[in-house]
């Protein structure tokens, strides 16, 4: 390889990298901040014992669990999408912000959905939660298709590029399911909203049996 060529990607190495260490920074941001919304349980405050008092925060917890599964699974789908990207590009920075800054809200309708379940608002709280998701899948989509046209390089043609295309392009109905499922049911589309998390999470297994076959 020529020394201009070596050059180049490890500059490029270097933005990707960059940019793939700021975005897990601000994604163990807002999954500590997820943590933030359960409370110490005080006992002055009621003649009920402490595990009683725990377990009324259970809404607290589910919503908790549904969102640190979502970002958490979020931040290995961006890992997983600069495995491929060799280099970056002003609109991938743009994207990538816009995506980061949908995570940094999640905690806020976590927050919401916990304090108004069980009380008049939980459904527009819970549309709130999984509207929050809808838009970032919908910029996850947008970042990868802008990626995958012009940032993977010899990466294009790799069978995990293909299986992440197919996965991410039915991500964003899906969400808007849960968001429909919200006025009926919270506790069906905040379970969706975890059921879409795991689903996620599966692309490079499925890869992976395929090869094998």
């Amino acid at each position: 390889m020529p020394p201009h060529d070596e050059e180049s990607t490890t500059a490029s190495s270097k933005e990707t990298g960059r940019v793939e260490a700021f975005s897990d920074g601000v994604f163990a941001i807002a999954i500590t901040l997820l943590l933030l919304d359960i409370k110490v349980p005080h006992a002055s405050e009621s003649d009920v014992g402490l595990g009683t008092l725990l377990l009324r925060q259970w809404p607290s917890y589910v919503a908790f669990l549904a969102s640190f599964a979502t970002i958490g699974i979020m931040w290995i789908n961006h890992h997983r999408l600069f495995t491929h990207i060799v280099r970056s590009s002003h609109a991938l920075l743009l994207l990538n912000s816009l995506l980061l800054l949908g995570v940094v809200v999640v905690p806020f309708p976590t927050a919401l959905v916990a304090e108004y379940f069980g009380h008049e608002g939980e459904h527009l709280a819970a549309m709130l939660f999984s509207g929050t998701f809808l838009l970032i899948a919908i910029i996850f989509n947008v970042l990868w298709r802008h990626a995958s046209k012009h940032l993977l390089g010899h990466n294009a043609n790799h069978p995990q590029v293909r299986e992440i295309s197919k996965q991410y392009r039915f991500g964003p109905l899906f969400y808007v399911v849960c968001l429909l499922l919200a006025p009926l049911s919270v506790g069906a589309s905040i379970g969706m909203n975890l059921a879409l998390a795991i689903f996620f999470a599966l692309p490079r297994v499925s890869v992976q049996r395929r090869s094998r076959a």
